[in-house]
C-alpha cells in the first residue's frame, strides 16, 4: 500500500531523470564500488539493483560480470538505465512490492532508495524476501545531521524564510528511524537481516555553483520541490543566499568542494 509520502515522491520524481543526471547523479554514484563490494557483487552473481535511477549501479555491476536486474519507479529513469546498462534487465517497479519470486537473487543493492519510500522497514523486508538465504543486501541513506555540503541548499532555503511546503509530507513518525549507524543497523535487523554492519562514508563532492543549483531549480528531490513551489522573487532570493553561502566551499576556479556524509549498511538474508 502506497503512503502519502510514497505518492508525493512519485509526483516529485516524475520526468526528472535528465535533471537528476545533470545535477545530483554524480554525487549519489560515489558509494557504488563499496556498496557492490558489501553485497558481494561479482562474476556470475545474480543481483537486483532497486531504485536504480539512471542505472549507475547496474552499469558497474554489469562491468563486474554480474547477472543484473534493475528496477525504478520512474519511467524516465528506466529509459536512462536501459541505455547505461544495456546488458541488464531493467524494469519499471516500486517498493514495497516487487515483481519477483521469493529467494530469486544472490544479492540486492539499494543506493539511497530508502530515502524515498514511505515504509523503510517494509521495503527492507521485501528486499529480504527476494534474496536467497545467505545472500547479501547492501543499502545506503543520507546521514542526519547532514554534512555541511549536503546542508548547503537547505541553508539557502532557510535563509530566505522558506519552510517545507504542506504538499510535501514528511515520513510518518512511526515509519521513521534515527539516521545514524546504530539506527540504520537496527532497521536492518528489524527487517530480519543478520550479520549487520553499518559504516559512515564521508567524501568531498566536487561540483559547480551552476550544476548544484540546476537540480534545485529543476525541482529535483524534496529540496527542489521546495524551491520550485515558491514564486519567482523568492526563488531569486534563495539563489542569492546560495551564492553567498558557496564562498565557504570555494575550490580552485569555479569548483565547489562540498563535504557529504552517508551511511552504508549491509546484512545477510
Amino acid at each position: 500500500m502506497q503512503t502519502a509520502f510514497d505518492e508525493s515522491e512519485r509526483r516529485a520524481w516524475a520526468g526528472q531523470a535528465d535533471a537528476y543526471a545533470a545535477s545530483f547523479g554524480k554525487l549519489c554514484a560515489h558509494p557504488l564500488p563499496g556498496l557492490l563490494d558489501a553485497a558481494g557483487v561479482g562474476e556470475g552473481v545474480g543481483v537486483l539493483d532497486v531504485g536504480t535511477g539512471t542505472g549507475a549501479a547496474a552499469a558497474v555491476a554489469c562491468e563486474r560480470g554480474a547477472k543484473v536486474t534493475a528496477v525504478d519507479a520512474e519511467a524516465g529513469m528506466v529509459a536512462r538505465a536501459t541505455l547505461a546498462a544495456p546488458d541488464a534487465d531493467v524494469r519499471l517497479a516500486a517498493l514495497p512490492r516487487l515483481p519477483f519470486a521469493d529467494n530469486e537473487f544472490d544479492a540486492v543493492v539499494g543506493n539511497f532508495v530508502l530515502n524515498h519510500v514511505g515504509r523503510p522497514r517494509e521495503a527492507l523486508e521485501e528486499l529480504r524476501r527476494v534474496t536467497r538465504p545467505g545472500g547479501r543486501i547492501a543499502v545506503t541513506i543520507w546521514a542526519v545531521p547532514p554534512a555541511t555540503g549536503q546542508a548547503l541548499l537547505g541553508k539557502a532555503v532557510q535563509a530566505a524564510g522558506v519552510t517545507r511546503p504542506a504538499h510535501l509530507p514528511a515520513l510518518a513518525p512511526e515509519d521513521d528511524f534515527p539516521r545514524t549507524e546504530d539506527g540504520f543497523a537496527a532497521l536492518l535487523r528489524e527487517a530480519g537481516l543478520t550479520d549487520v554492519i553499518c559504516d559512515t562514508i564521508t567524501w568531498d563532492h566536487q561540483t559547480t555553483r551552476e550544476e548544484w543549483w540546476s537540480g534545485a531549480a529543476a525541482g529535483v528531490a524534496t529540496i527542489g520541490q521546495t524551491v520550485t513551489s515558491q514564486n519567482p522573487m523568492v526563488i531569486a532570493e534563495i539563489k542569492s543566499h546560495l551564492e553567498s553561502l558557496c564562498a565557504e566551499f570555494a575550490g580552485p576556479g569555479d569548483v565547489l568542494v562540498l563535504p557529504h556524509t552517508a551511511l552504508m549498511a549491509h546484512g545477510q538474508a
